[in-house]
């Protein structure tokens, strides 16, 4: 039961990250829409952390957990977008989904293991 609800704040923190990044980035009614939003157009990620922290800490705590791991790991860092998809594709990526609650849980142990999991290649999408 308190798995699902931490995969369920984690979802509802990704949907309203989501939804403020919409009304943040979006065209006045007088323009045209405009195509999809390319990379340059995301969200900085210290804003995206910032409304995670907002609406989960757990959810804002685990993201970082993620993204440190994935910098060592990976020698680089992930865009807003990629975090992003980790978050709201499906059921989230397995291993976010599993850092947040970690980090719901303050273990420390079991972040530290699965830091040494994260994988550098793009999972496809579905």
């Amino acid at each position: 039961m308190r798995n699902y609800i931490v995969r369920s704040a984690a979802r509802a923190a990704a949907f309203s990250a989501a939804l403020a990044c919409g009304a943040a980035g979006a065209a006045p009614a007088a323009e045209p829409a405009a195509s999809a939003p390319s990379a340059s157009d995301d969200m900085p990620m210290a804003d995206y952390l910032g409304l995670l922290a907002q609406i989960a800490p757990a959810a804002e705590e685990g993201a970082r957990a993620y993204l440190q791991a994935y910098q060592q790991r990976c020698g680089r860092q992930l865009a807003t977008a990629d975090l992003r998809r980790a978050m709201s594709d499906g059921d989230g990526d397995p291993m976010l989904m599993a850092m947040i609650r970690s980090s719901n849980l303050r273990d420390s142990a079991t972040l530290a293991q699965l830091a040494q999991r994260i994988a550098c290649e793009r999972r496809a999408t579905r």
